[in-house]
């Protein structure tokens, strides 16, 4: 029987969001998938020619990971804050 690994547990306050915004290709999954509507589609375009997902500064992220979960480009991120 192999040892299971220790999963590190975070609270939200120690935890970022991030979307890289050069890999989105502004499919709107994401915006679809926030169940507190903290995801937007900008009017600004990316290097690739998309409108890109951003947070919308006015909303808090409960860091749920929805976005993570159903971004097809893995543009969206989850990480510890350094």
């Amino acid at each position: 029987m192999e040892p299971q690994t220790k999963r590190q547990s975070y609270k939200k306050e120690e935890l970022e969001h991030h979307i890289d915004i050069d890999r989105c290709k502004g499919c709107g999954l994401c915006v679809e998938a926030c169940p507190k509507d903290v995801l937007e589609l900008t009017r600004e375009i990316n290097v690739k020619g998309y409108f890109y997902a951003q947070q919308n500064p006015e909303k808090t992220c409960i860091m749920c990971g929805m976005c993570v979960q159903v971004c097809p480009d893995v543009a969206i991120s989850i990480t510890p804050k350094k």
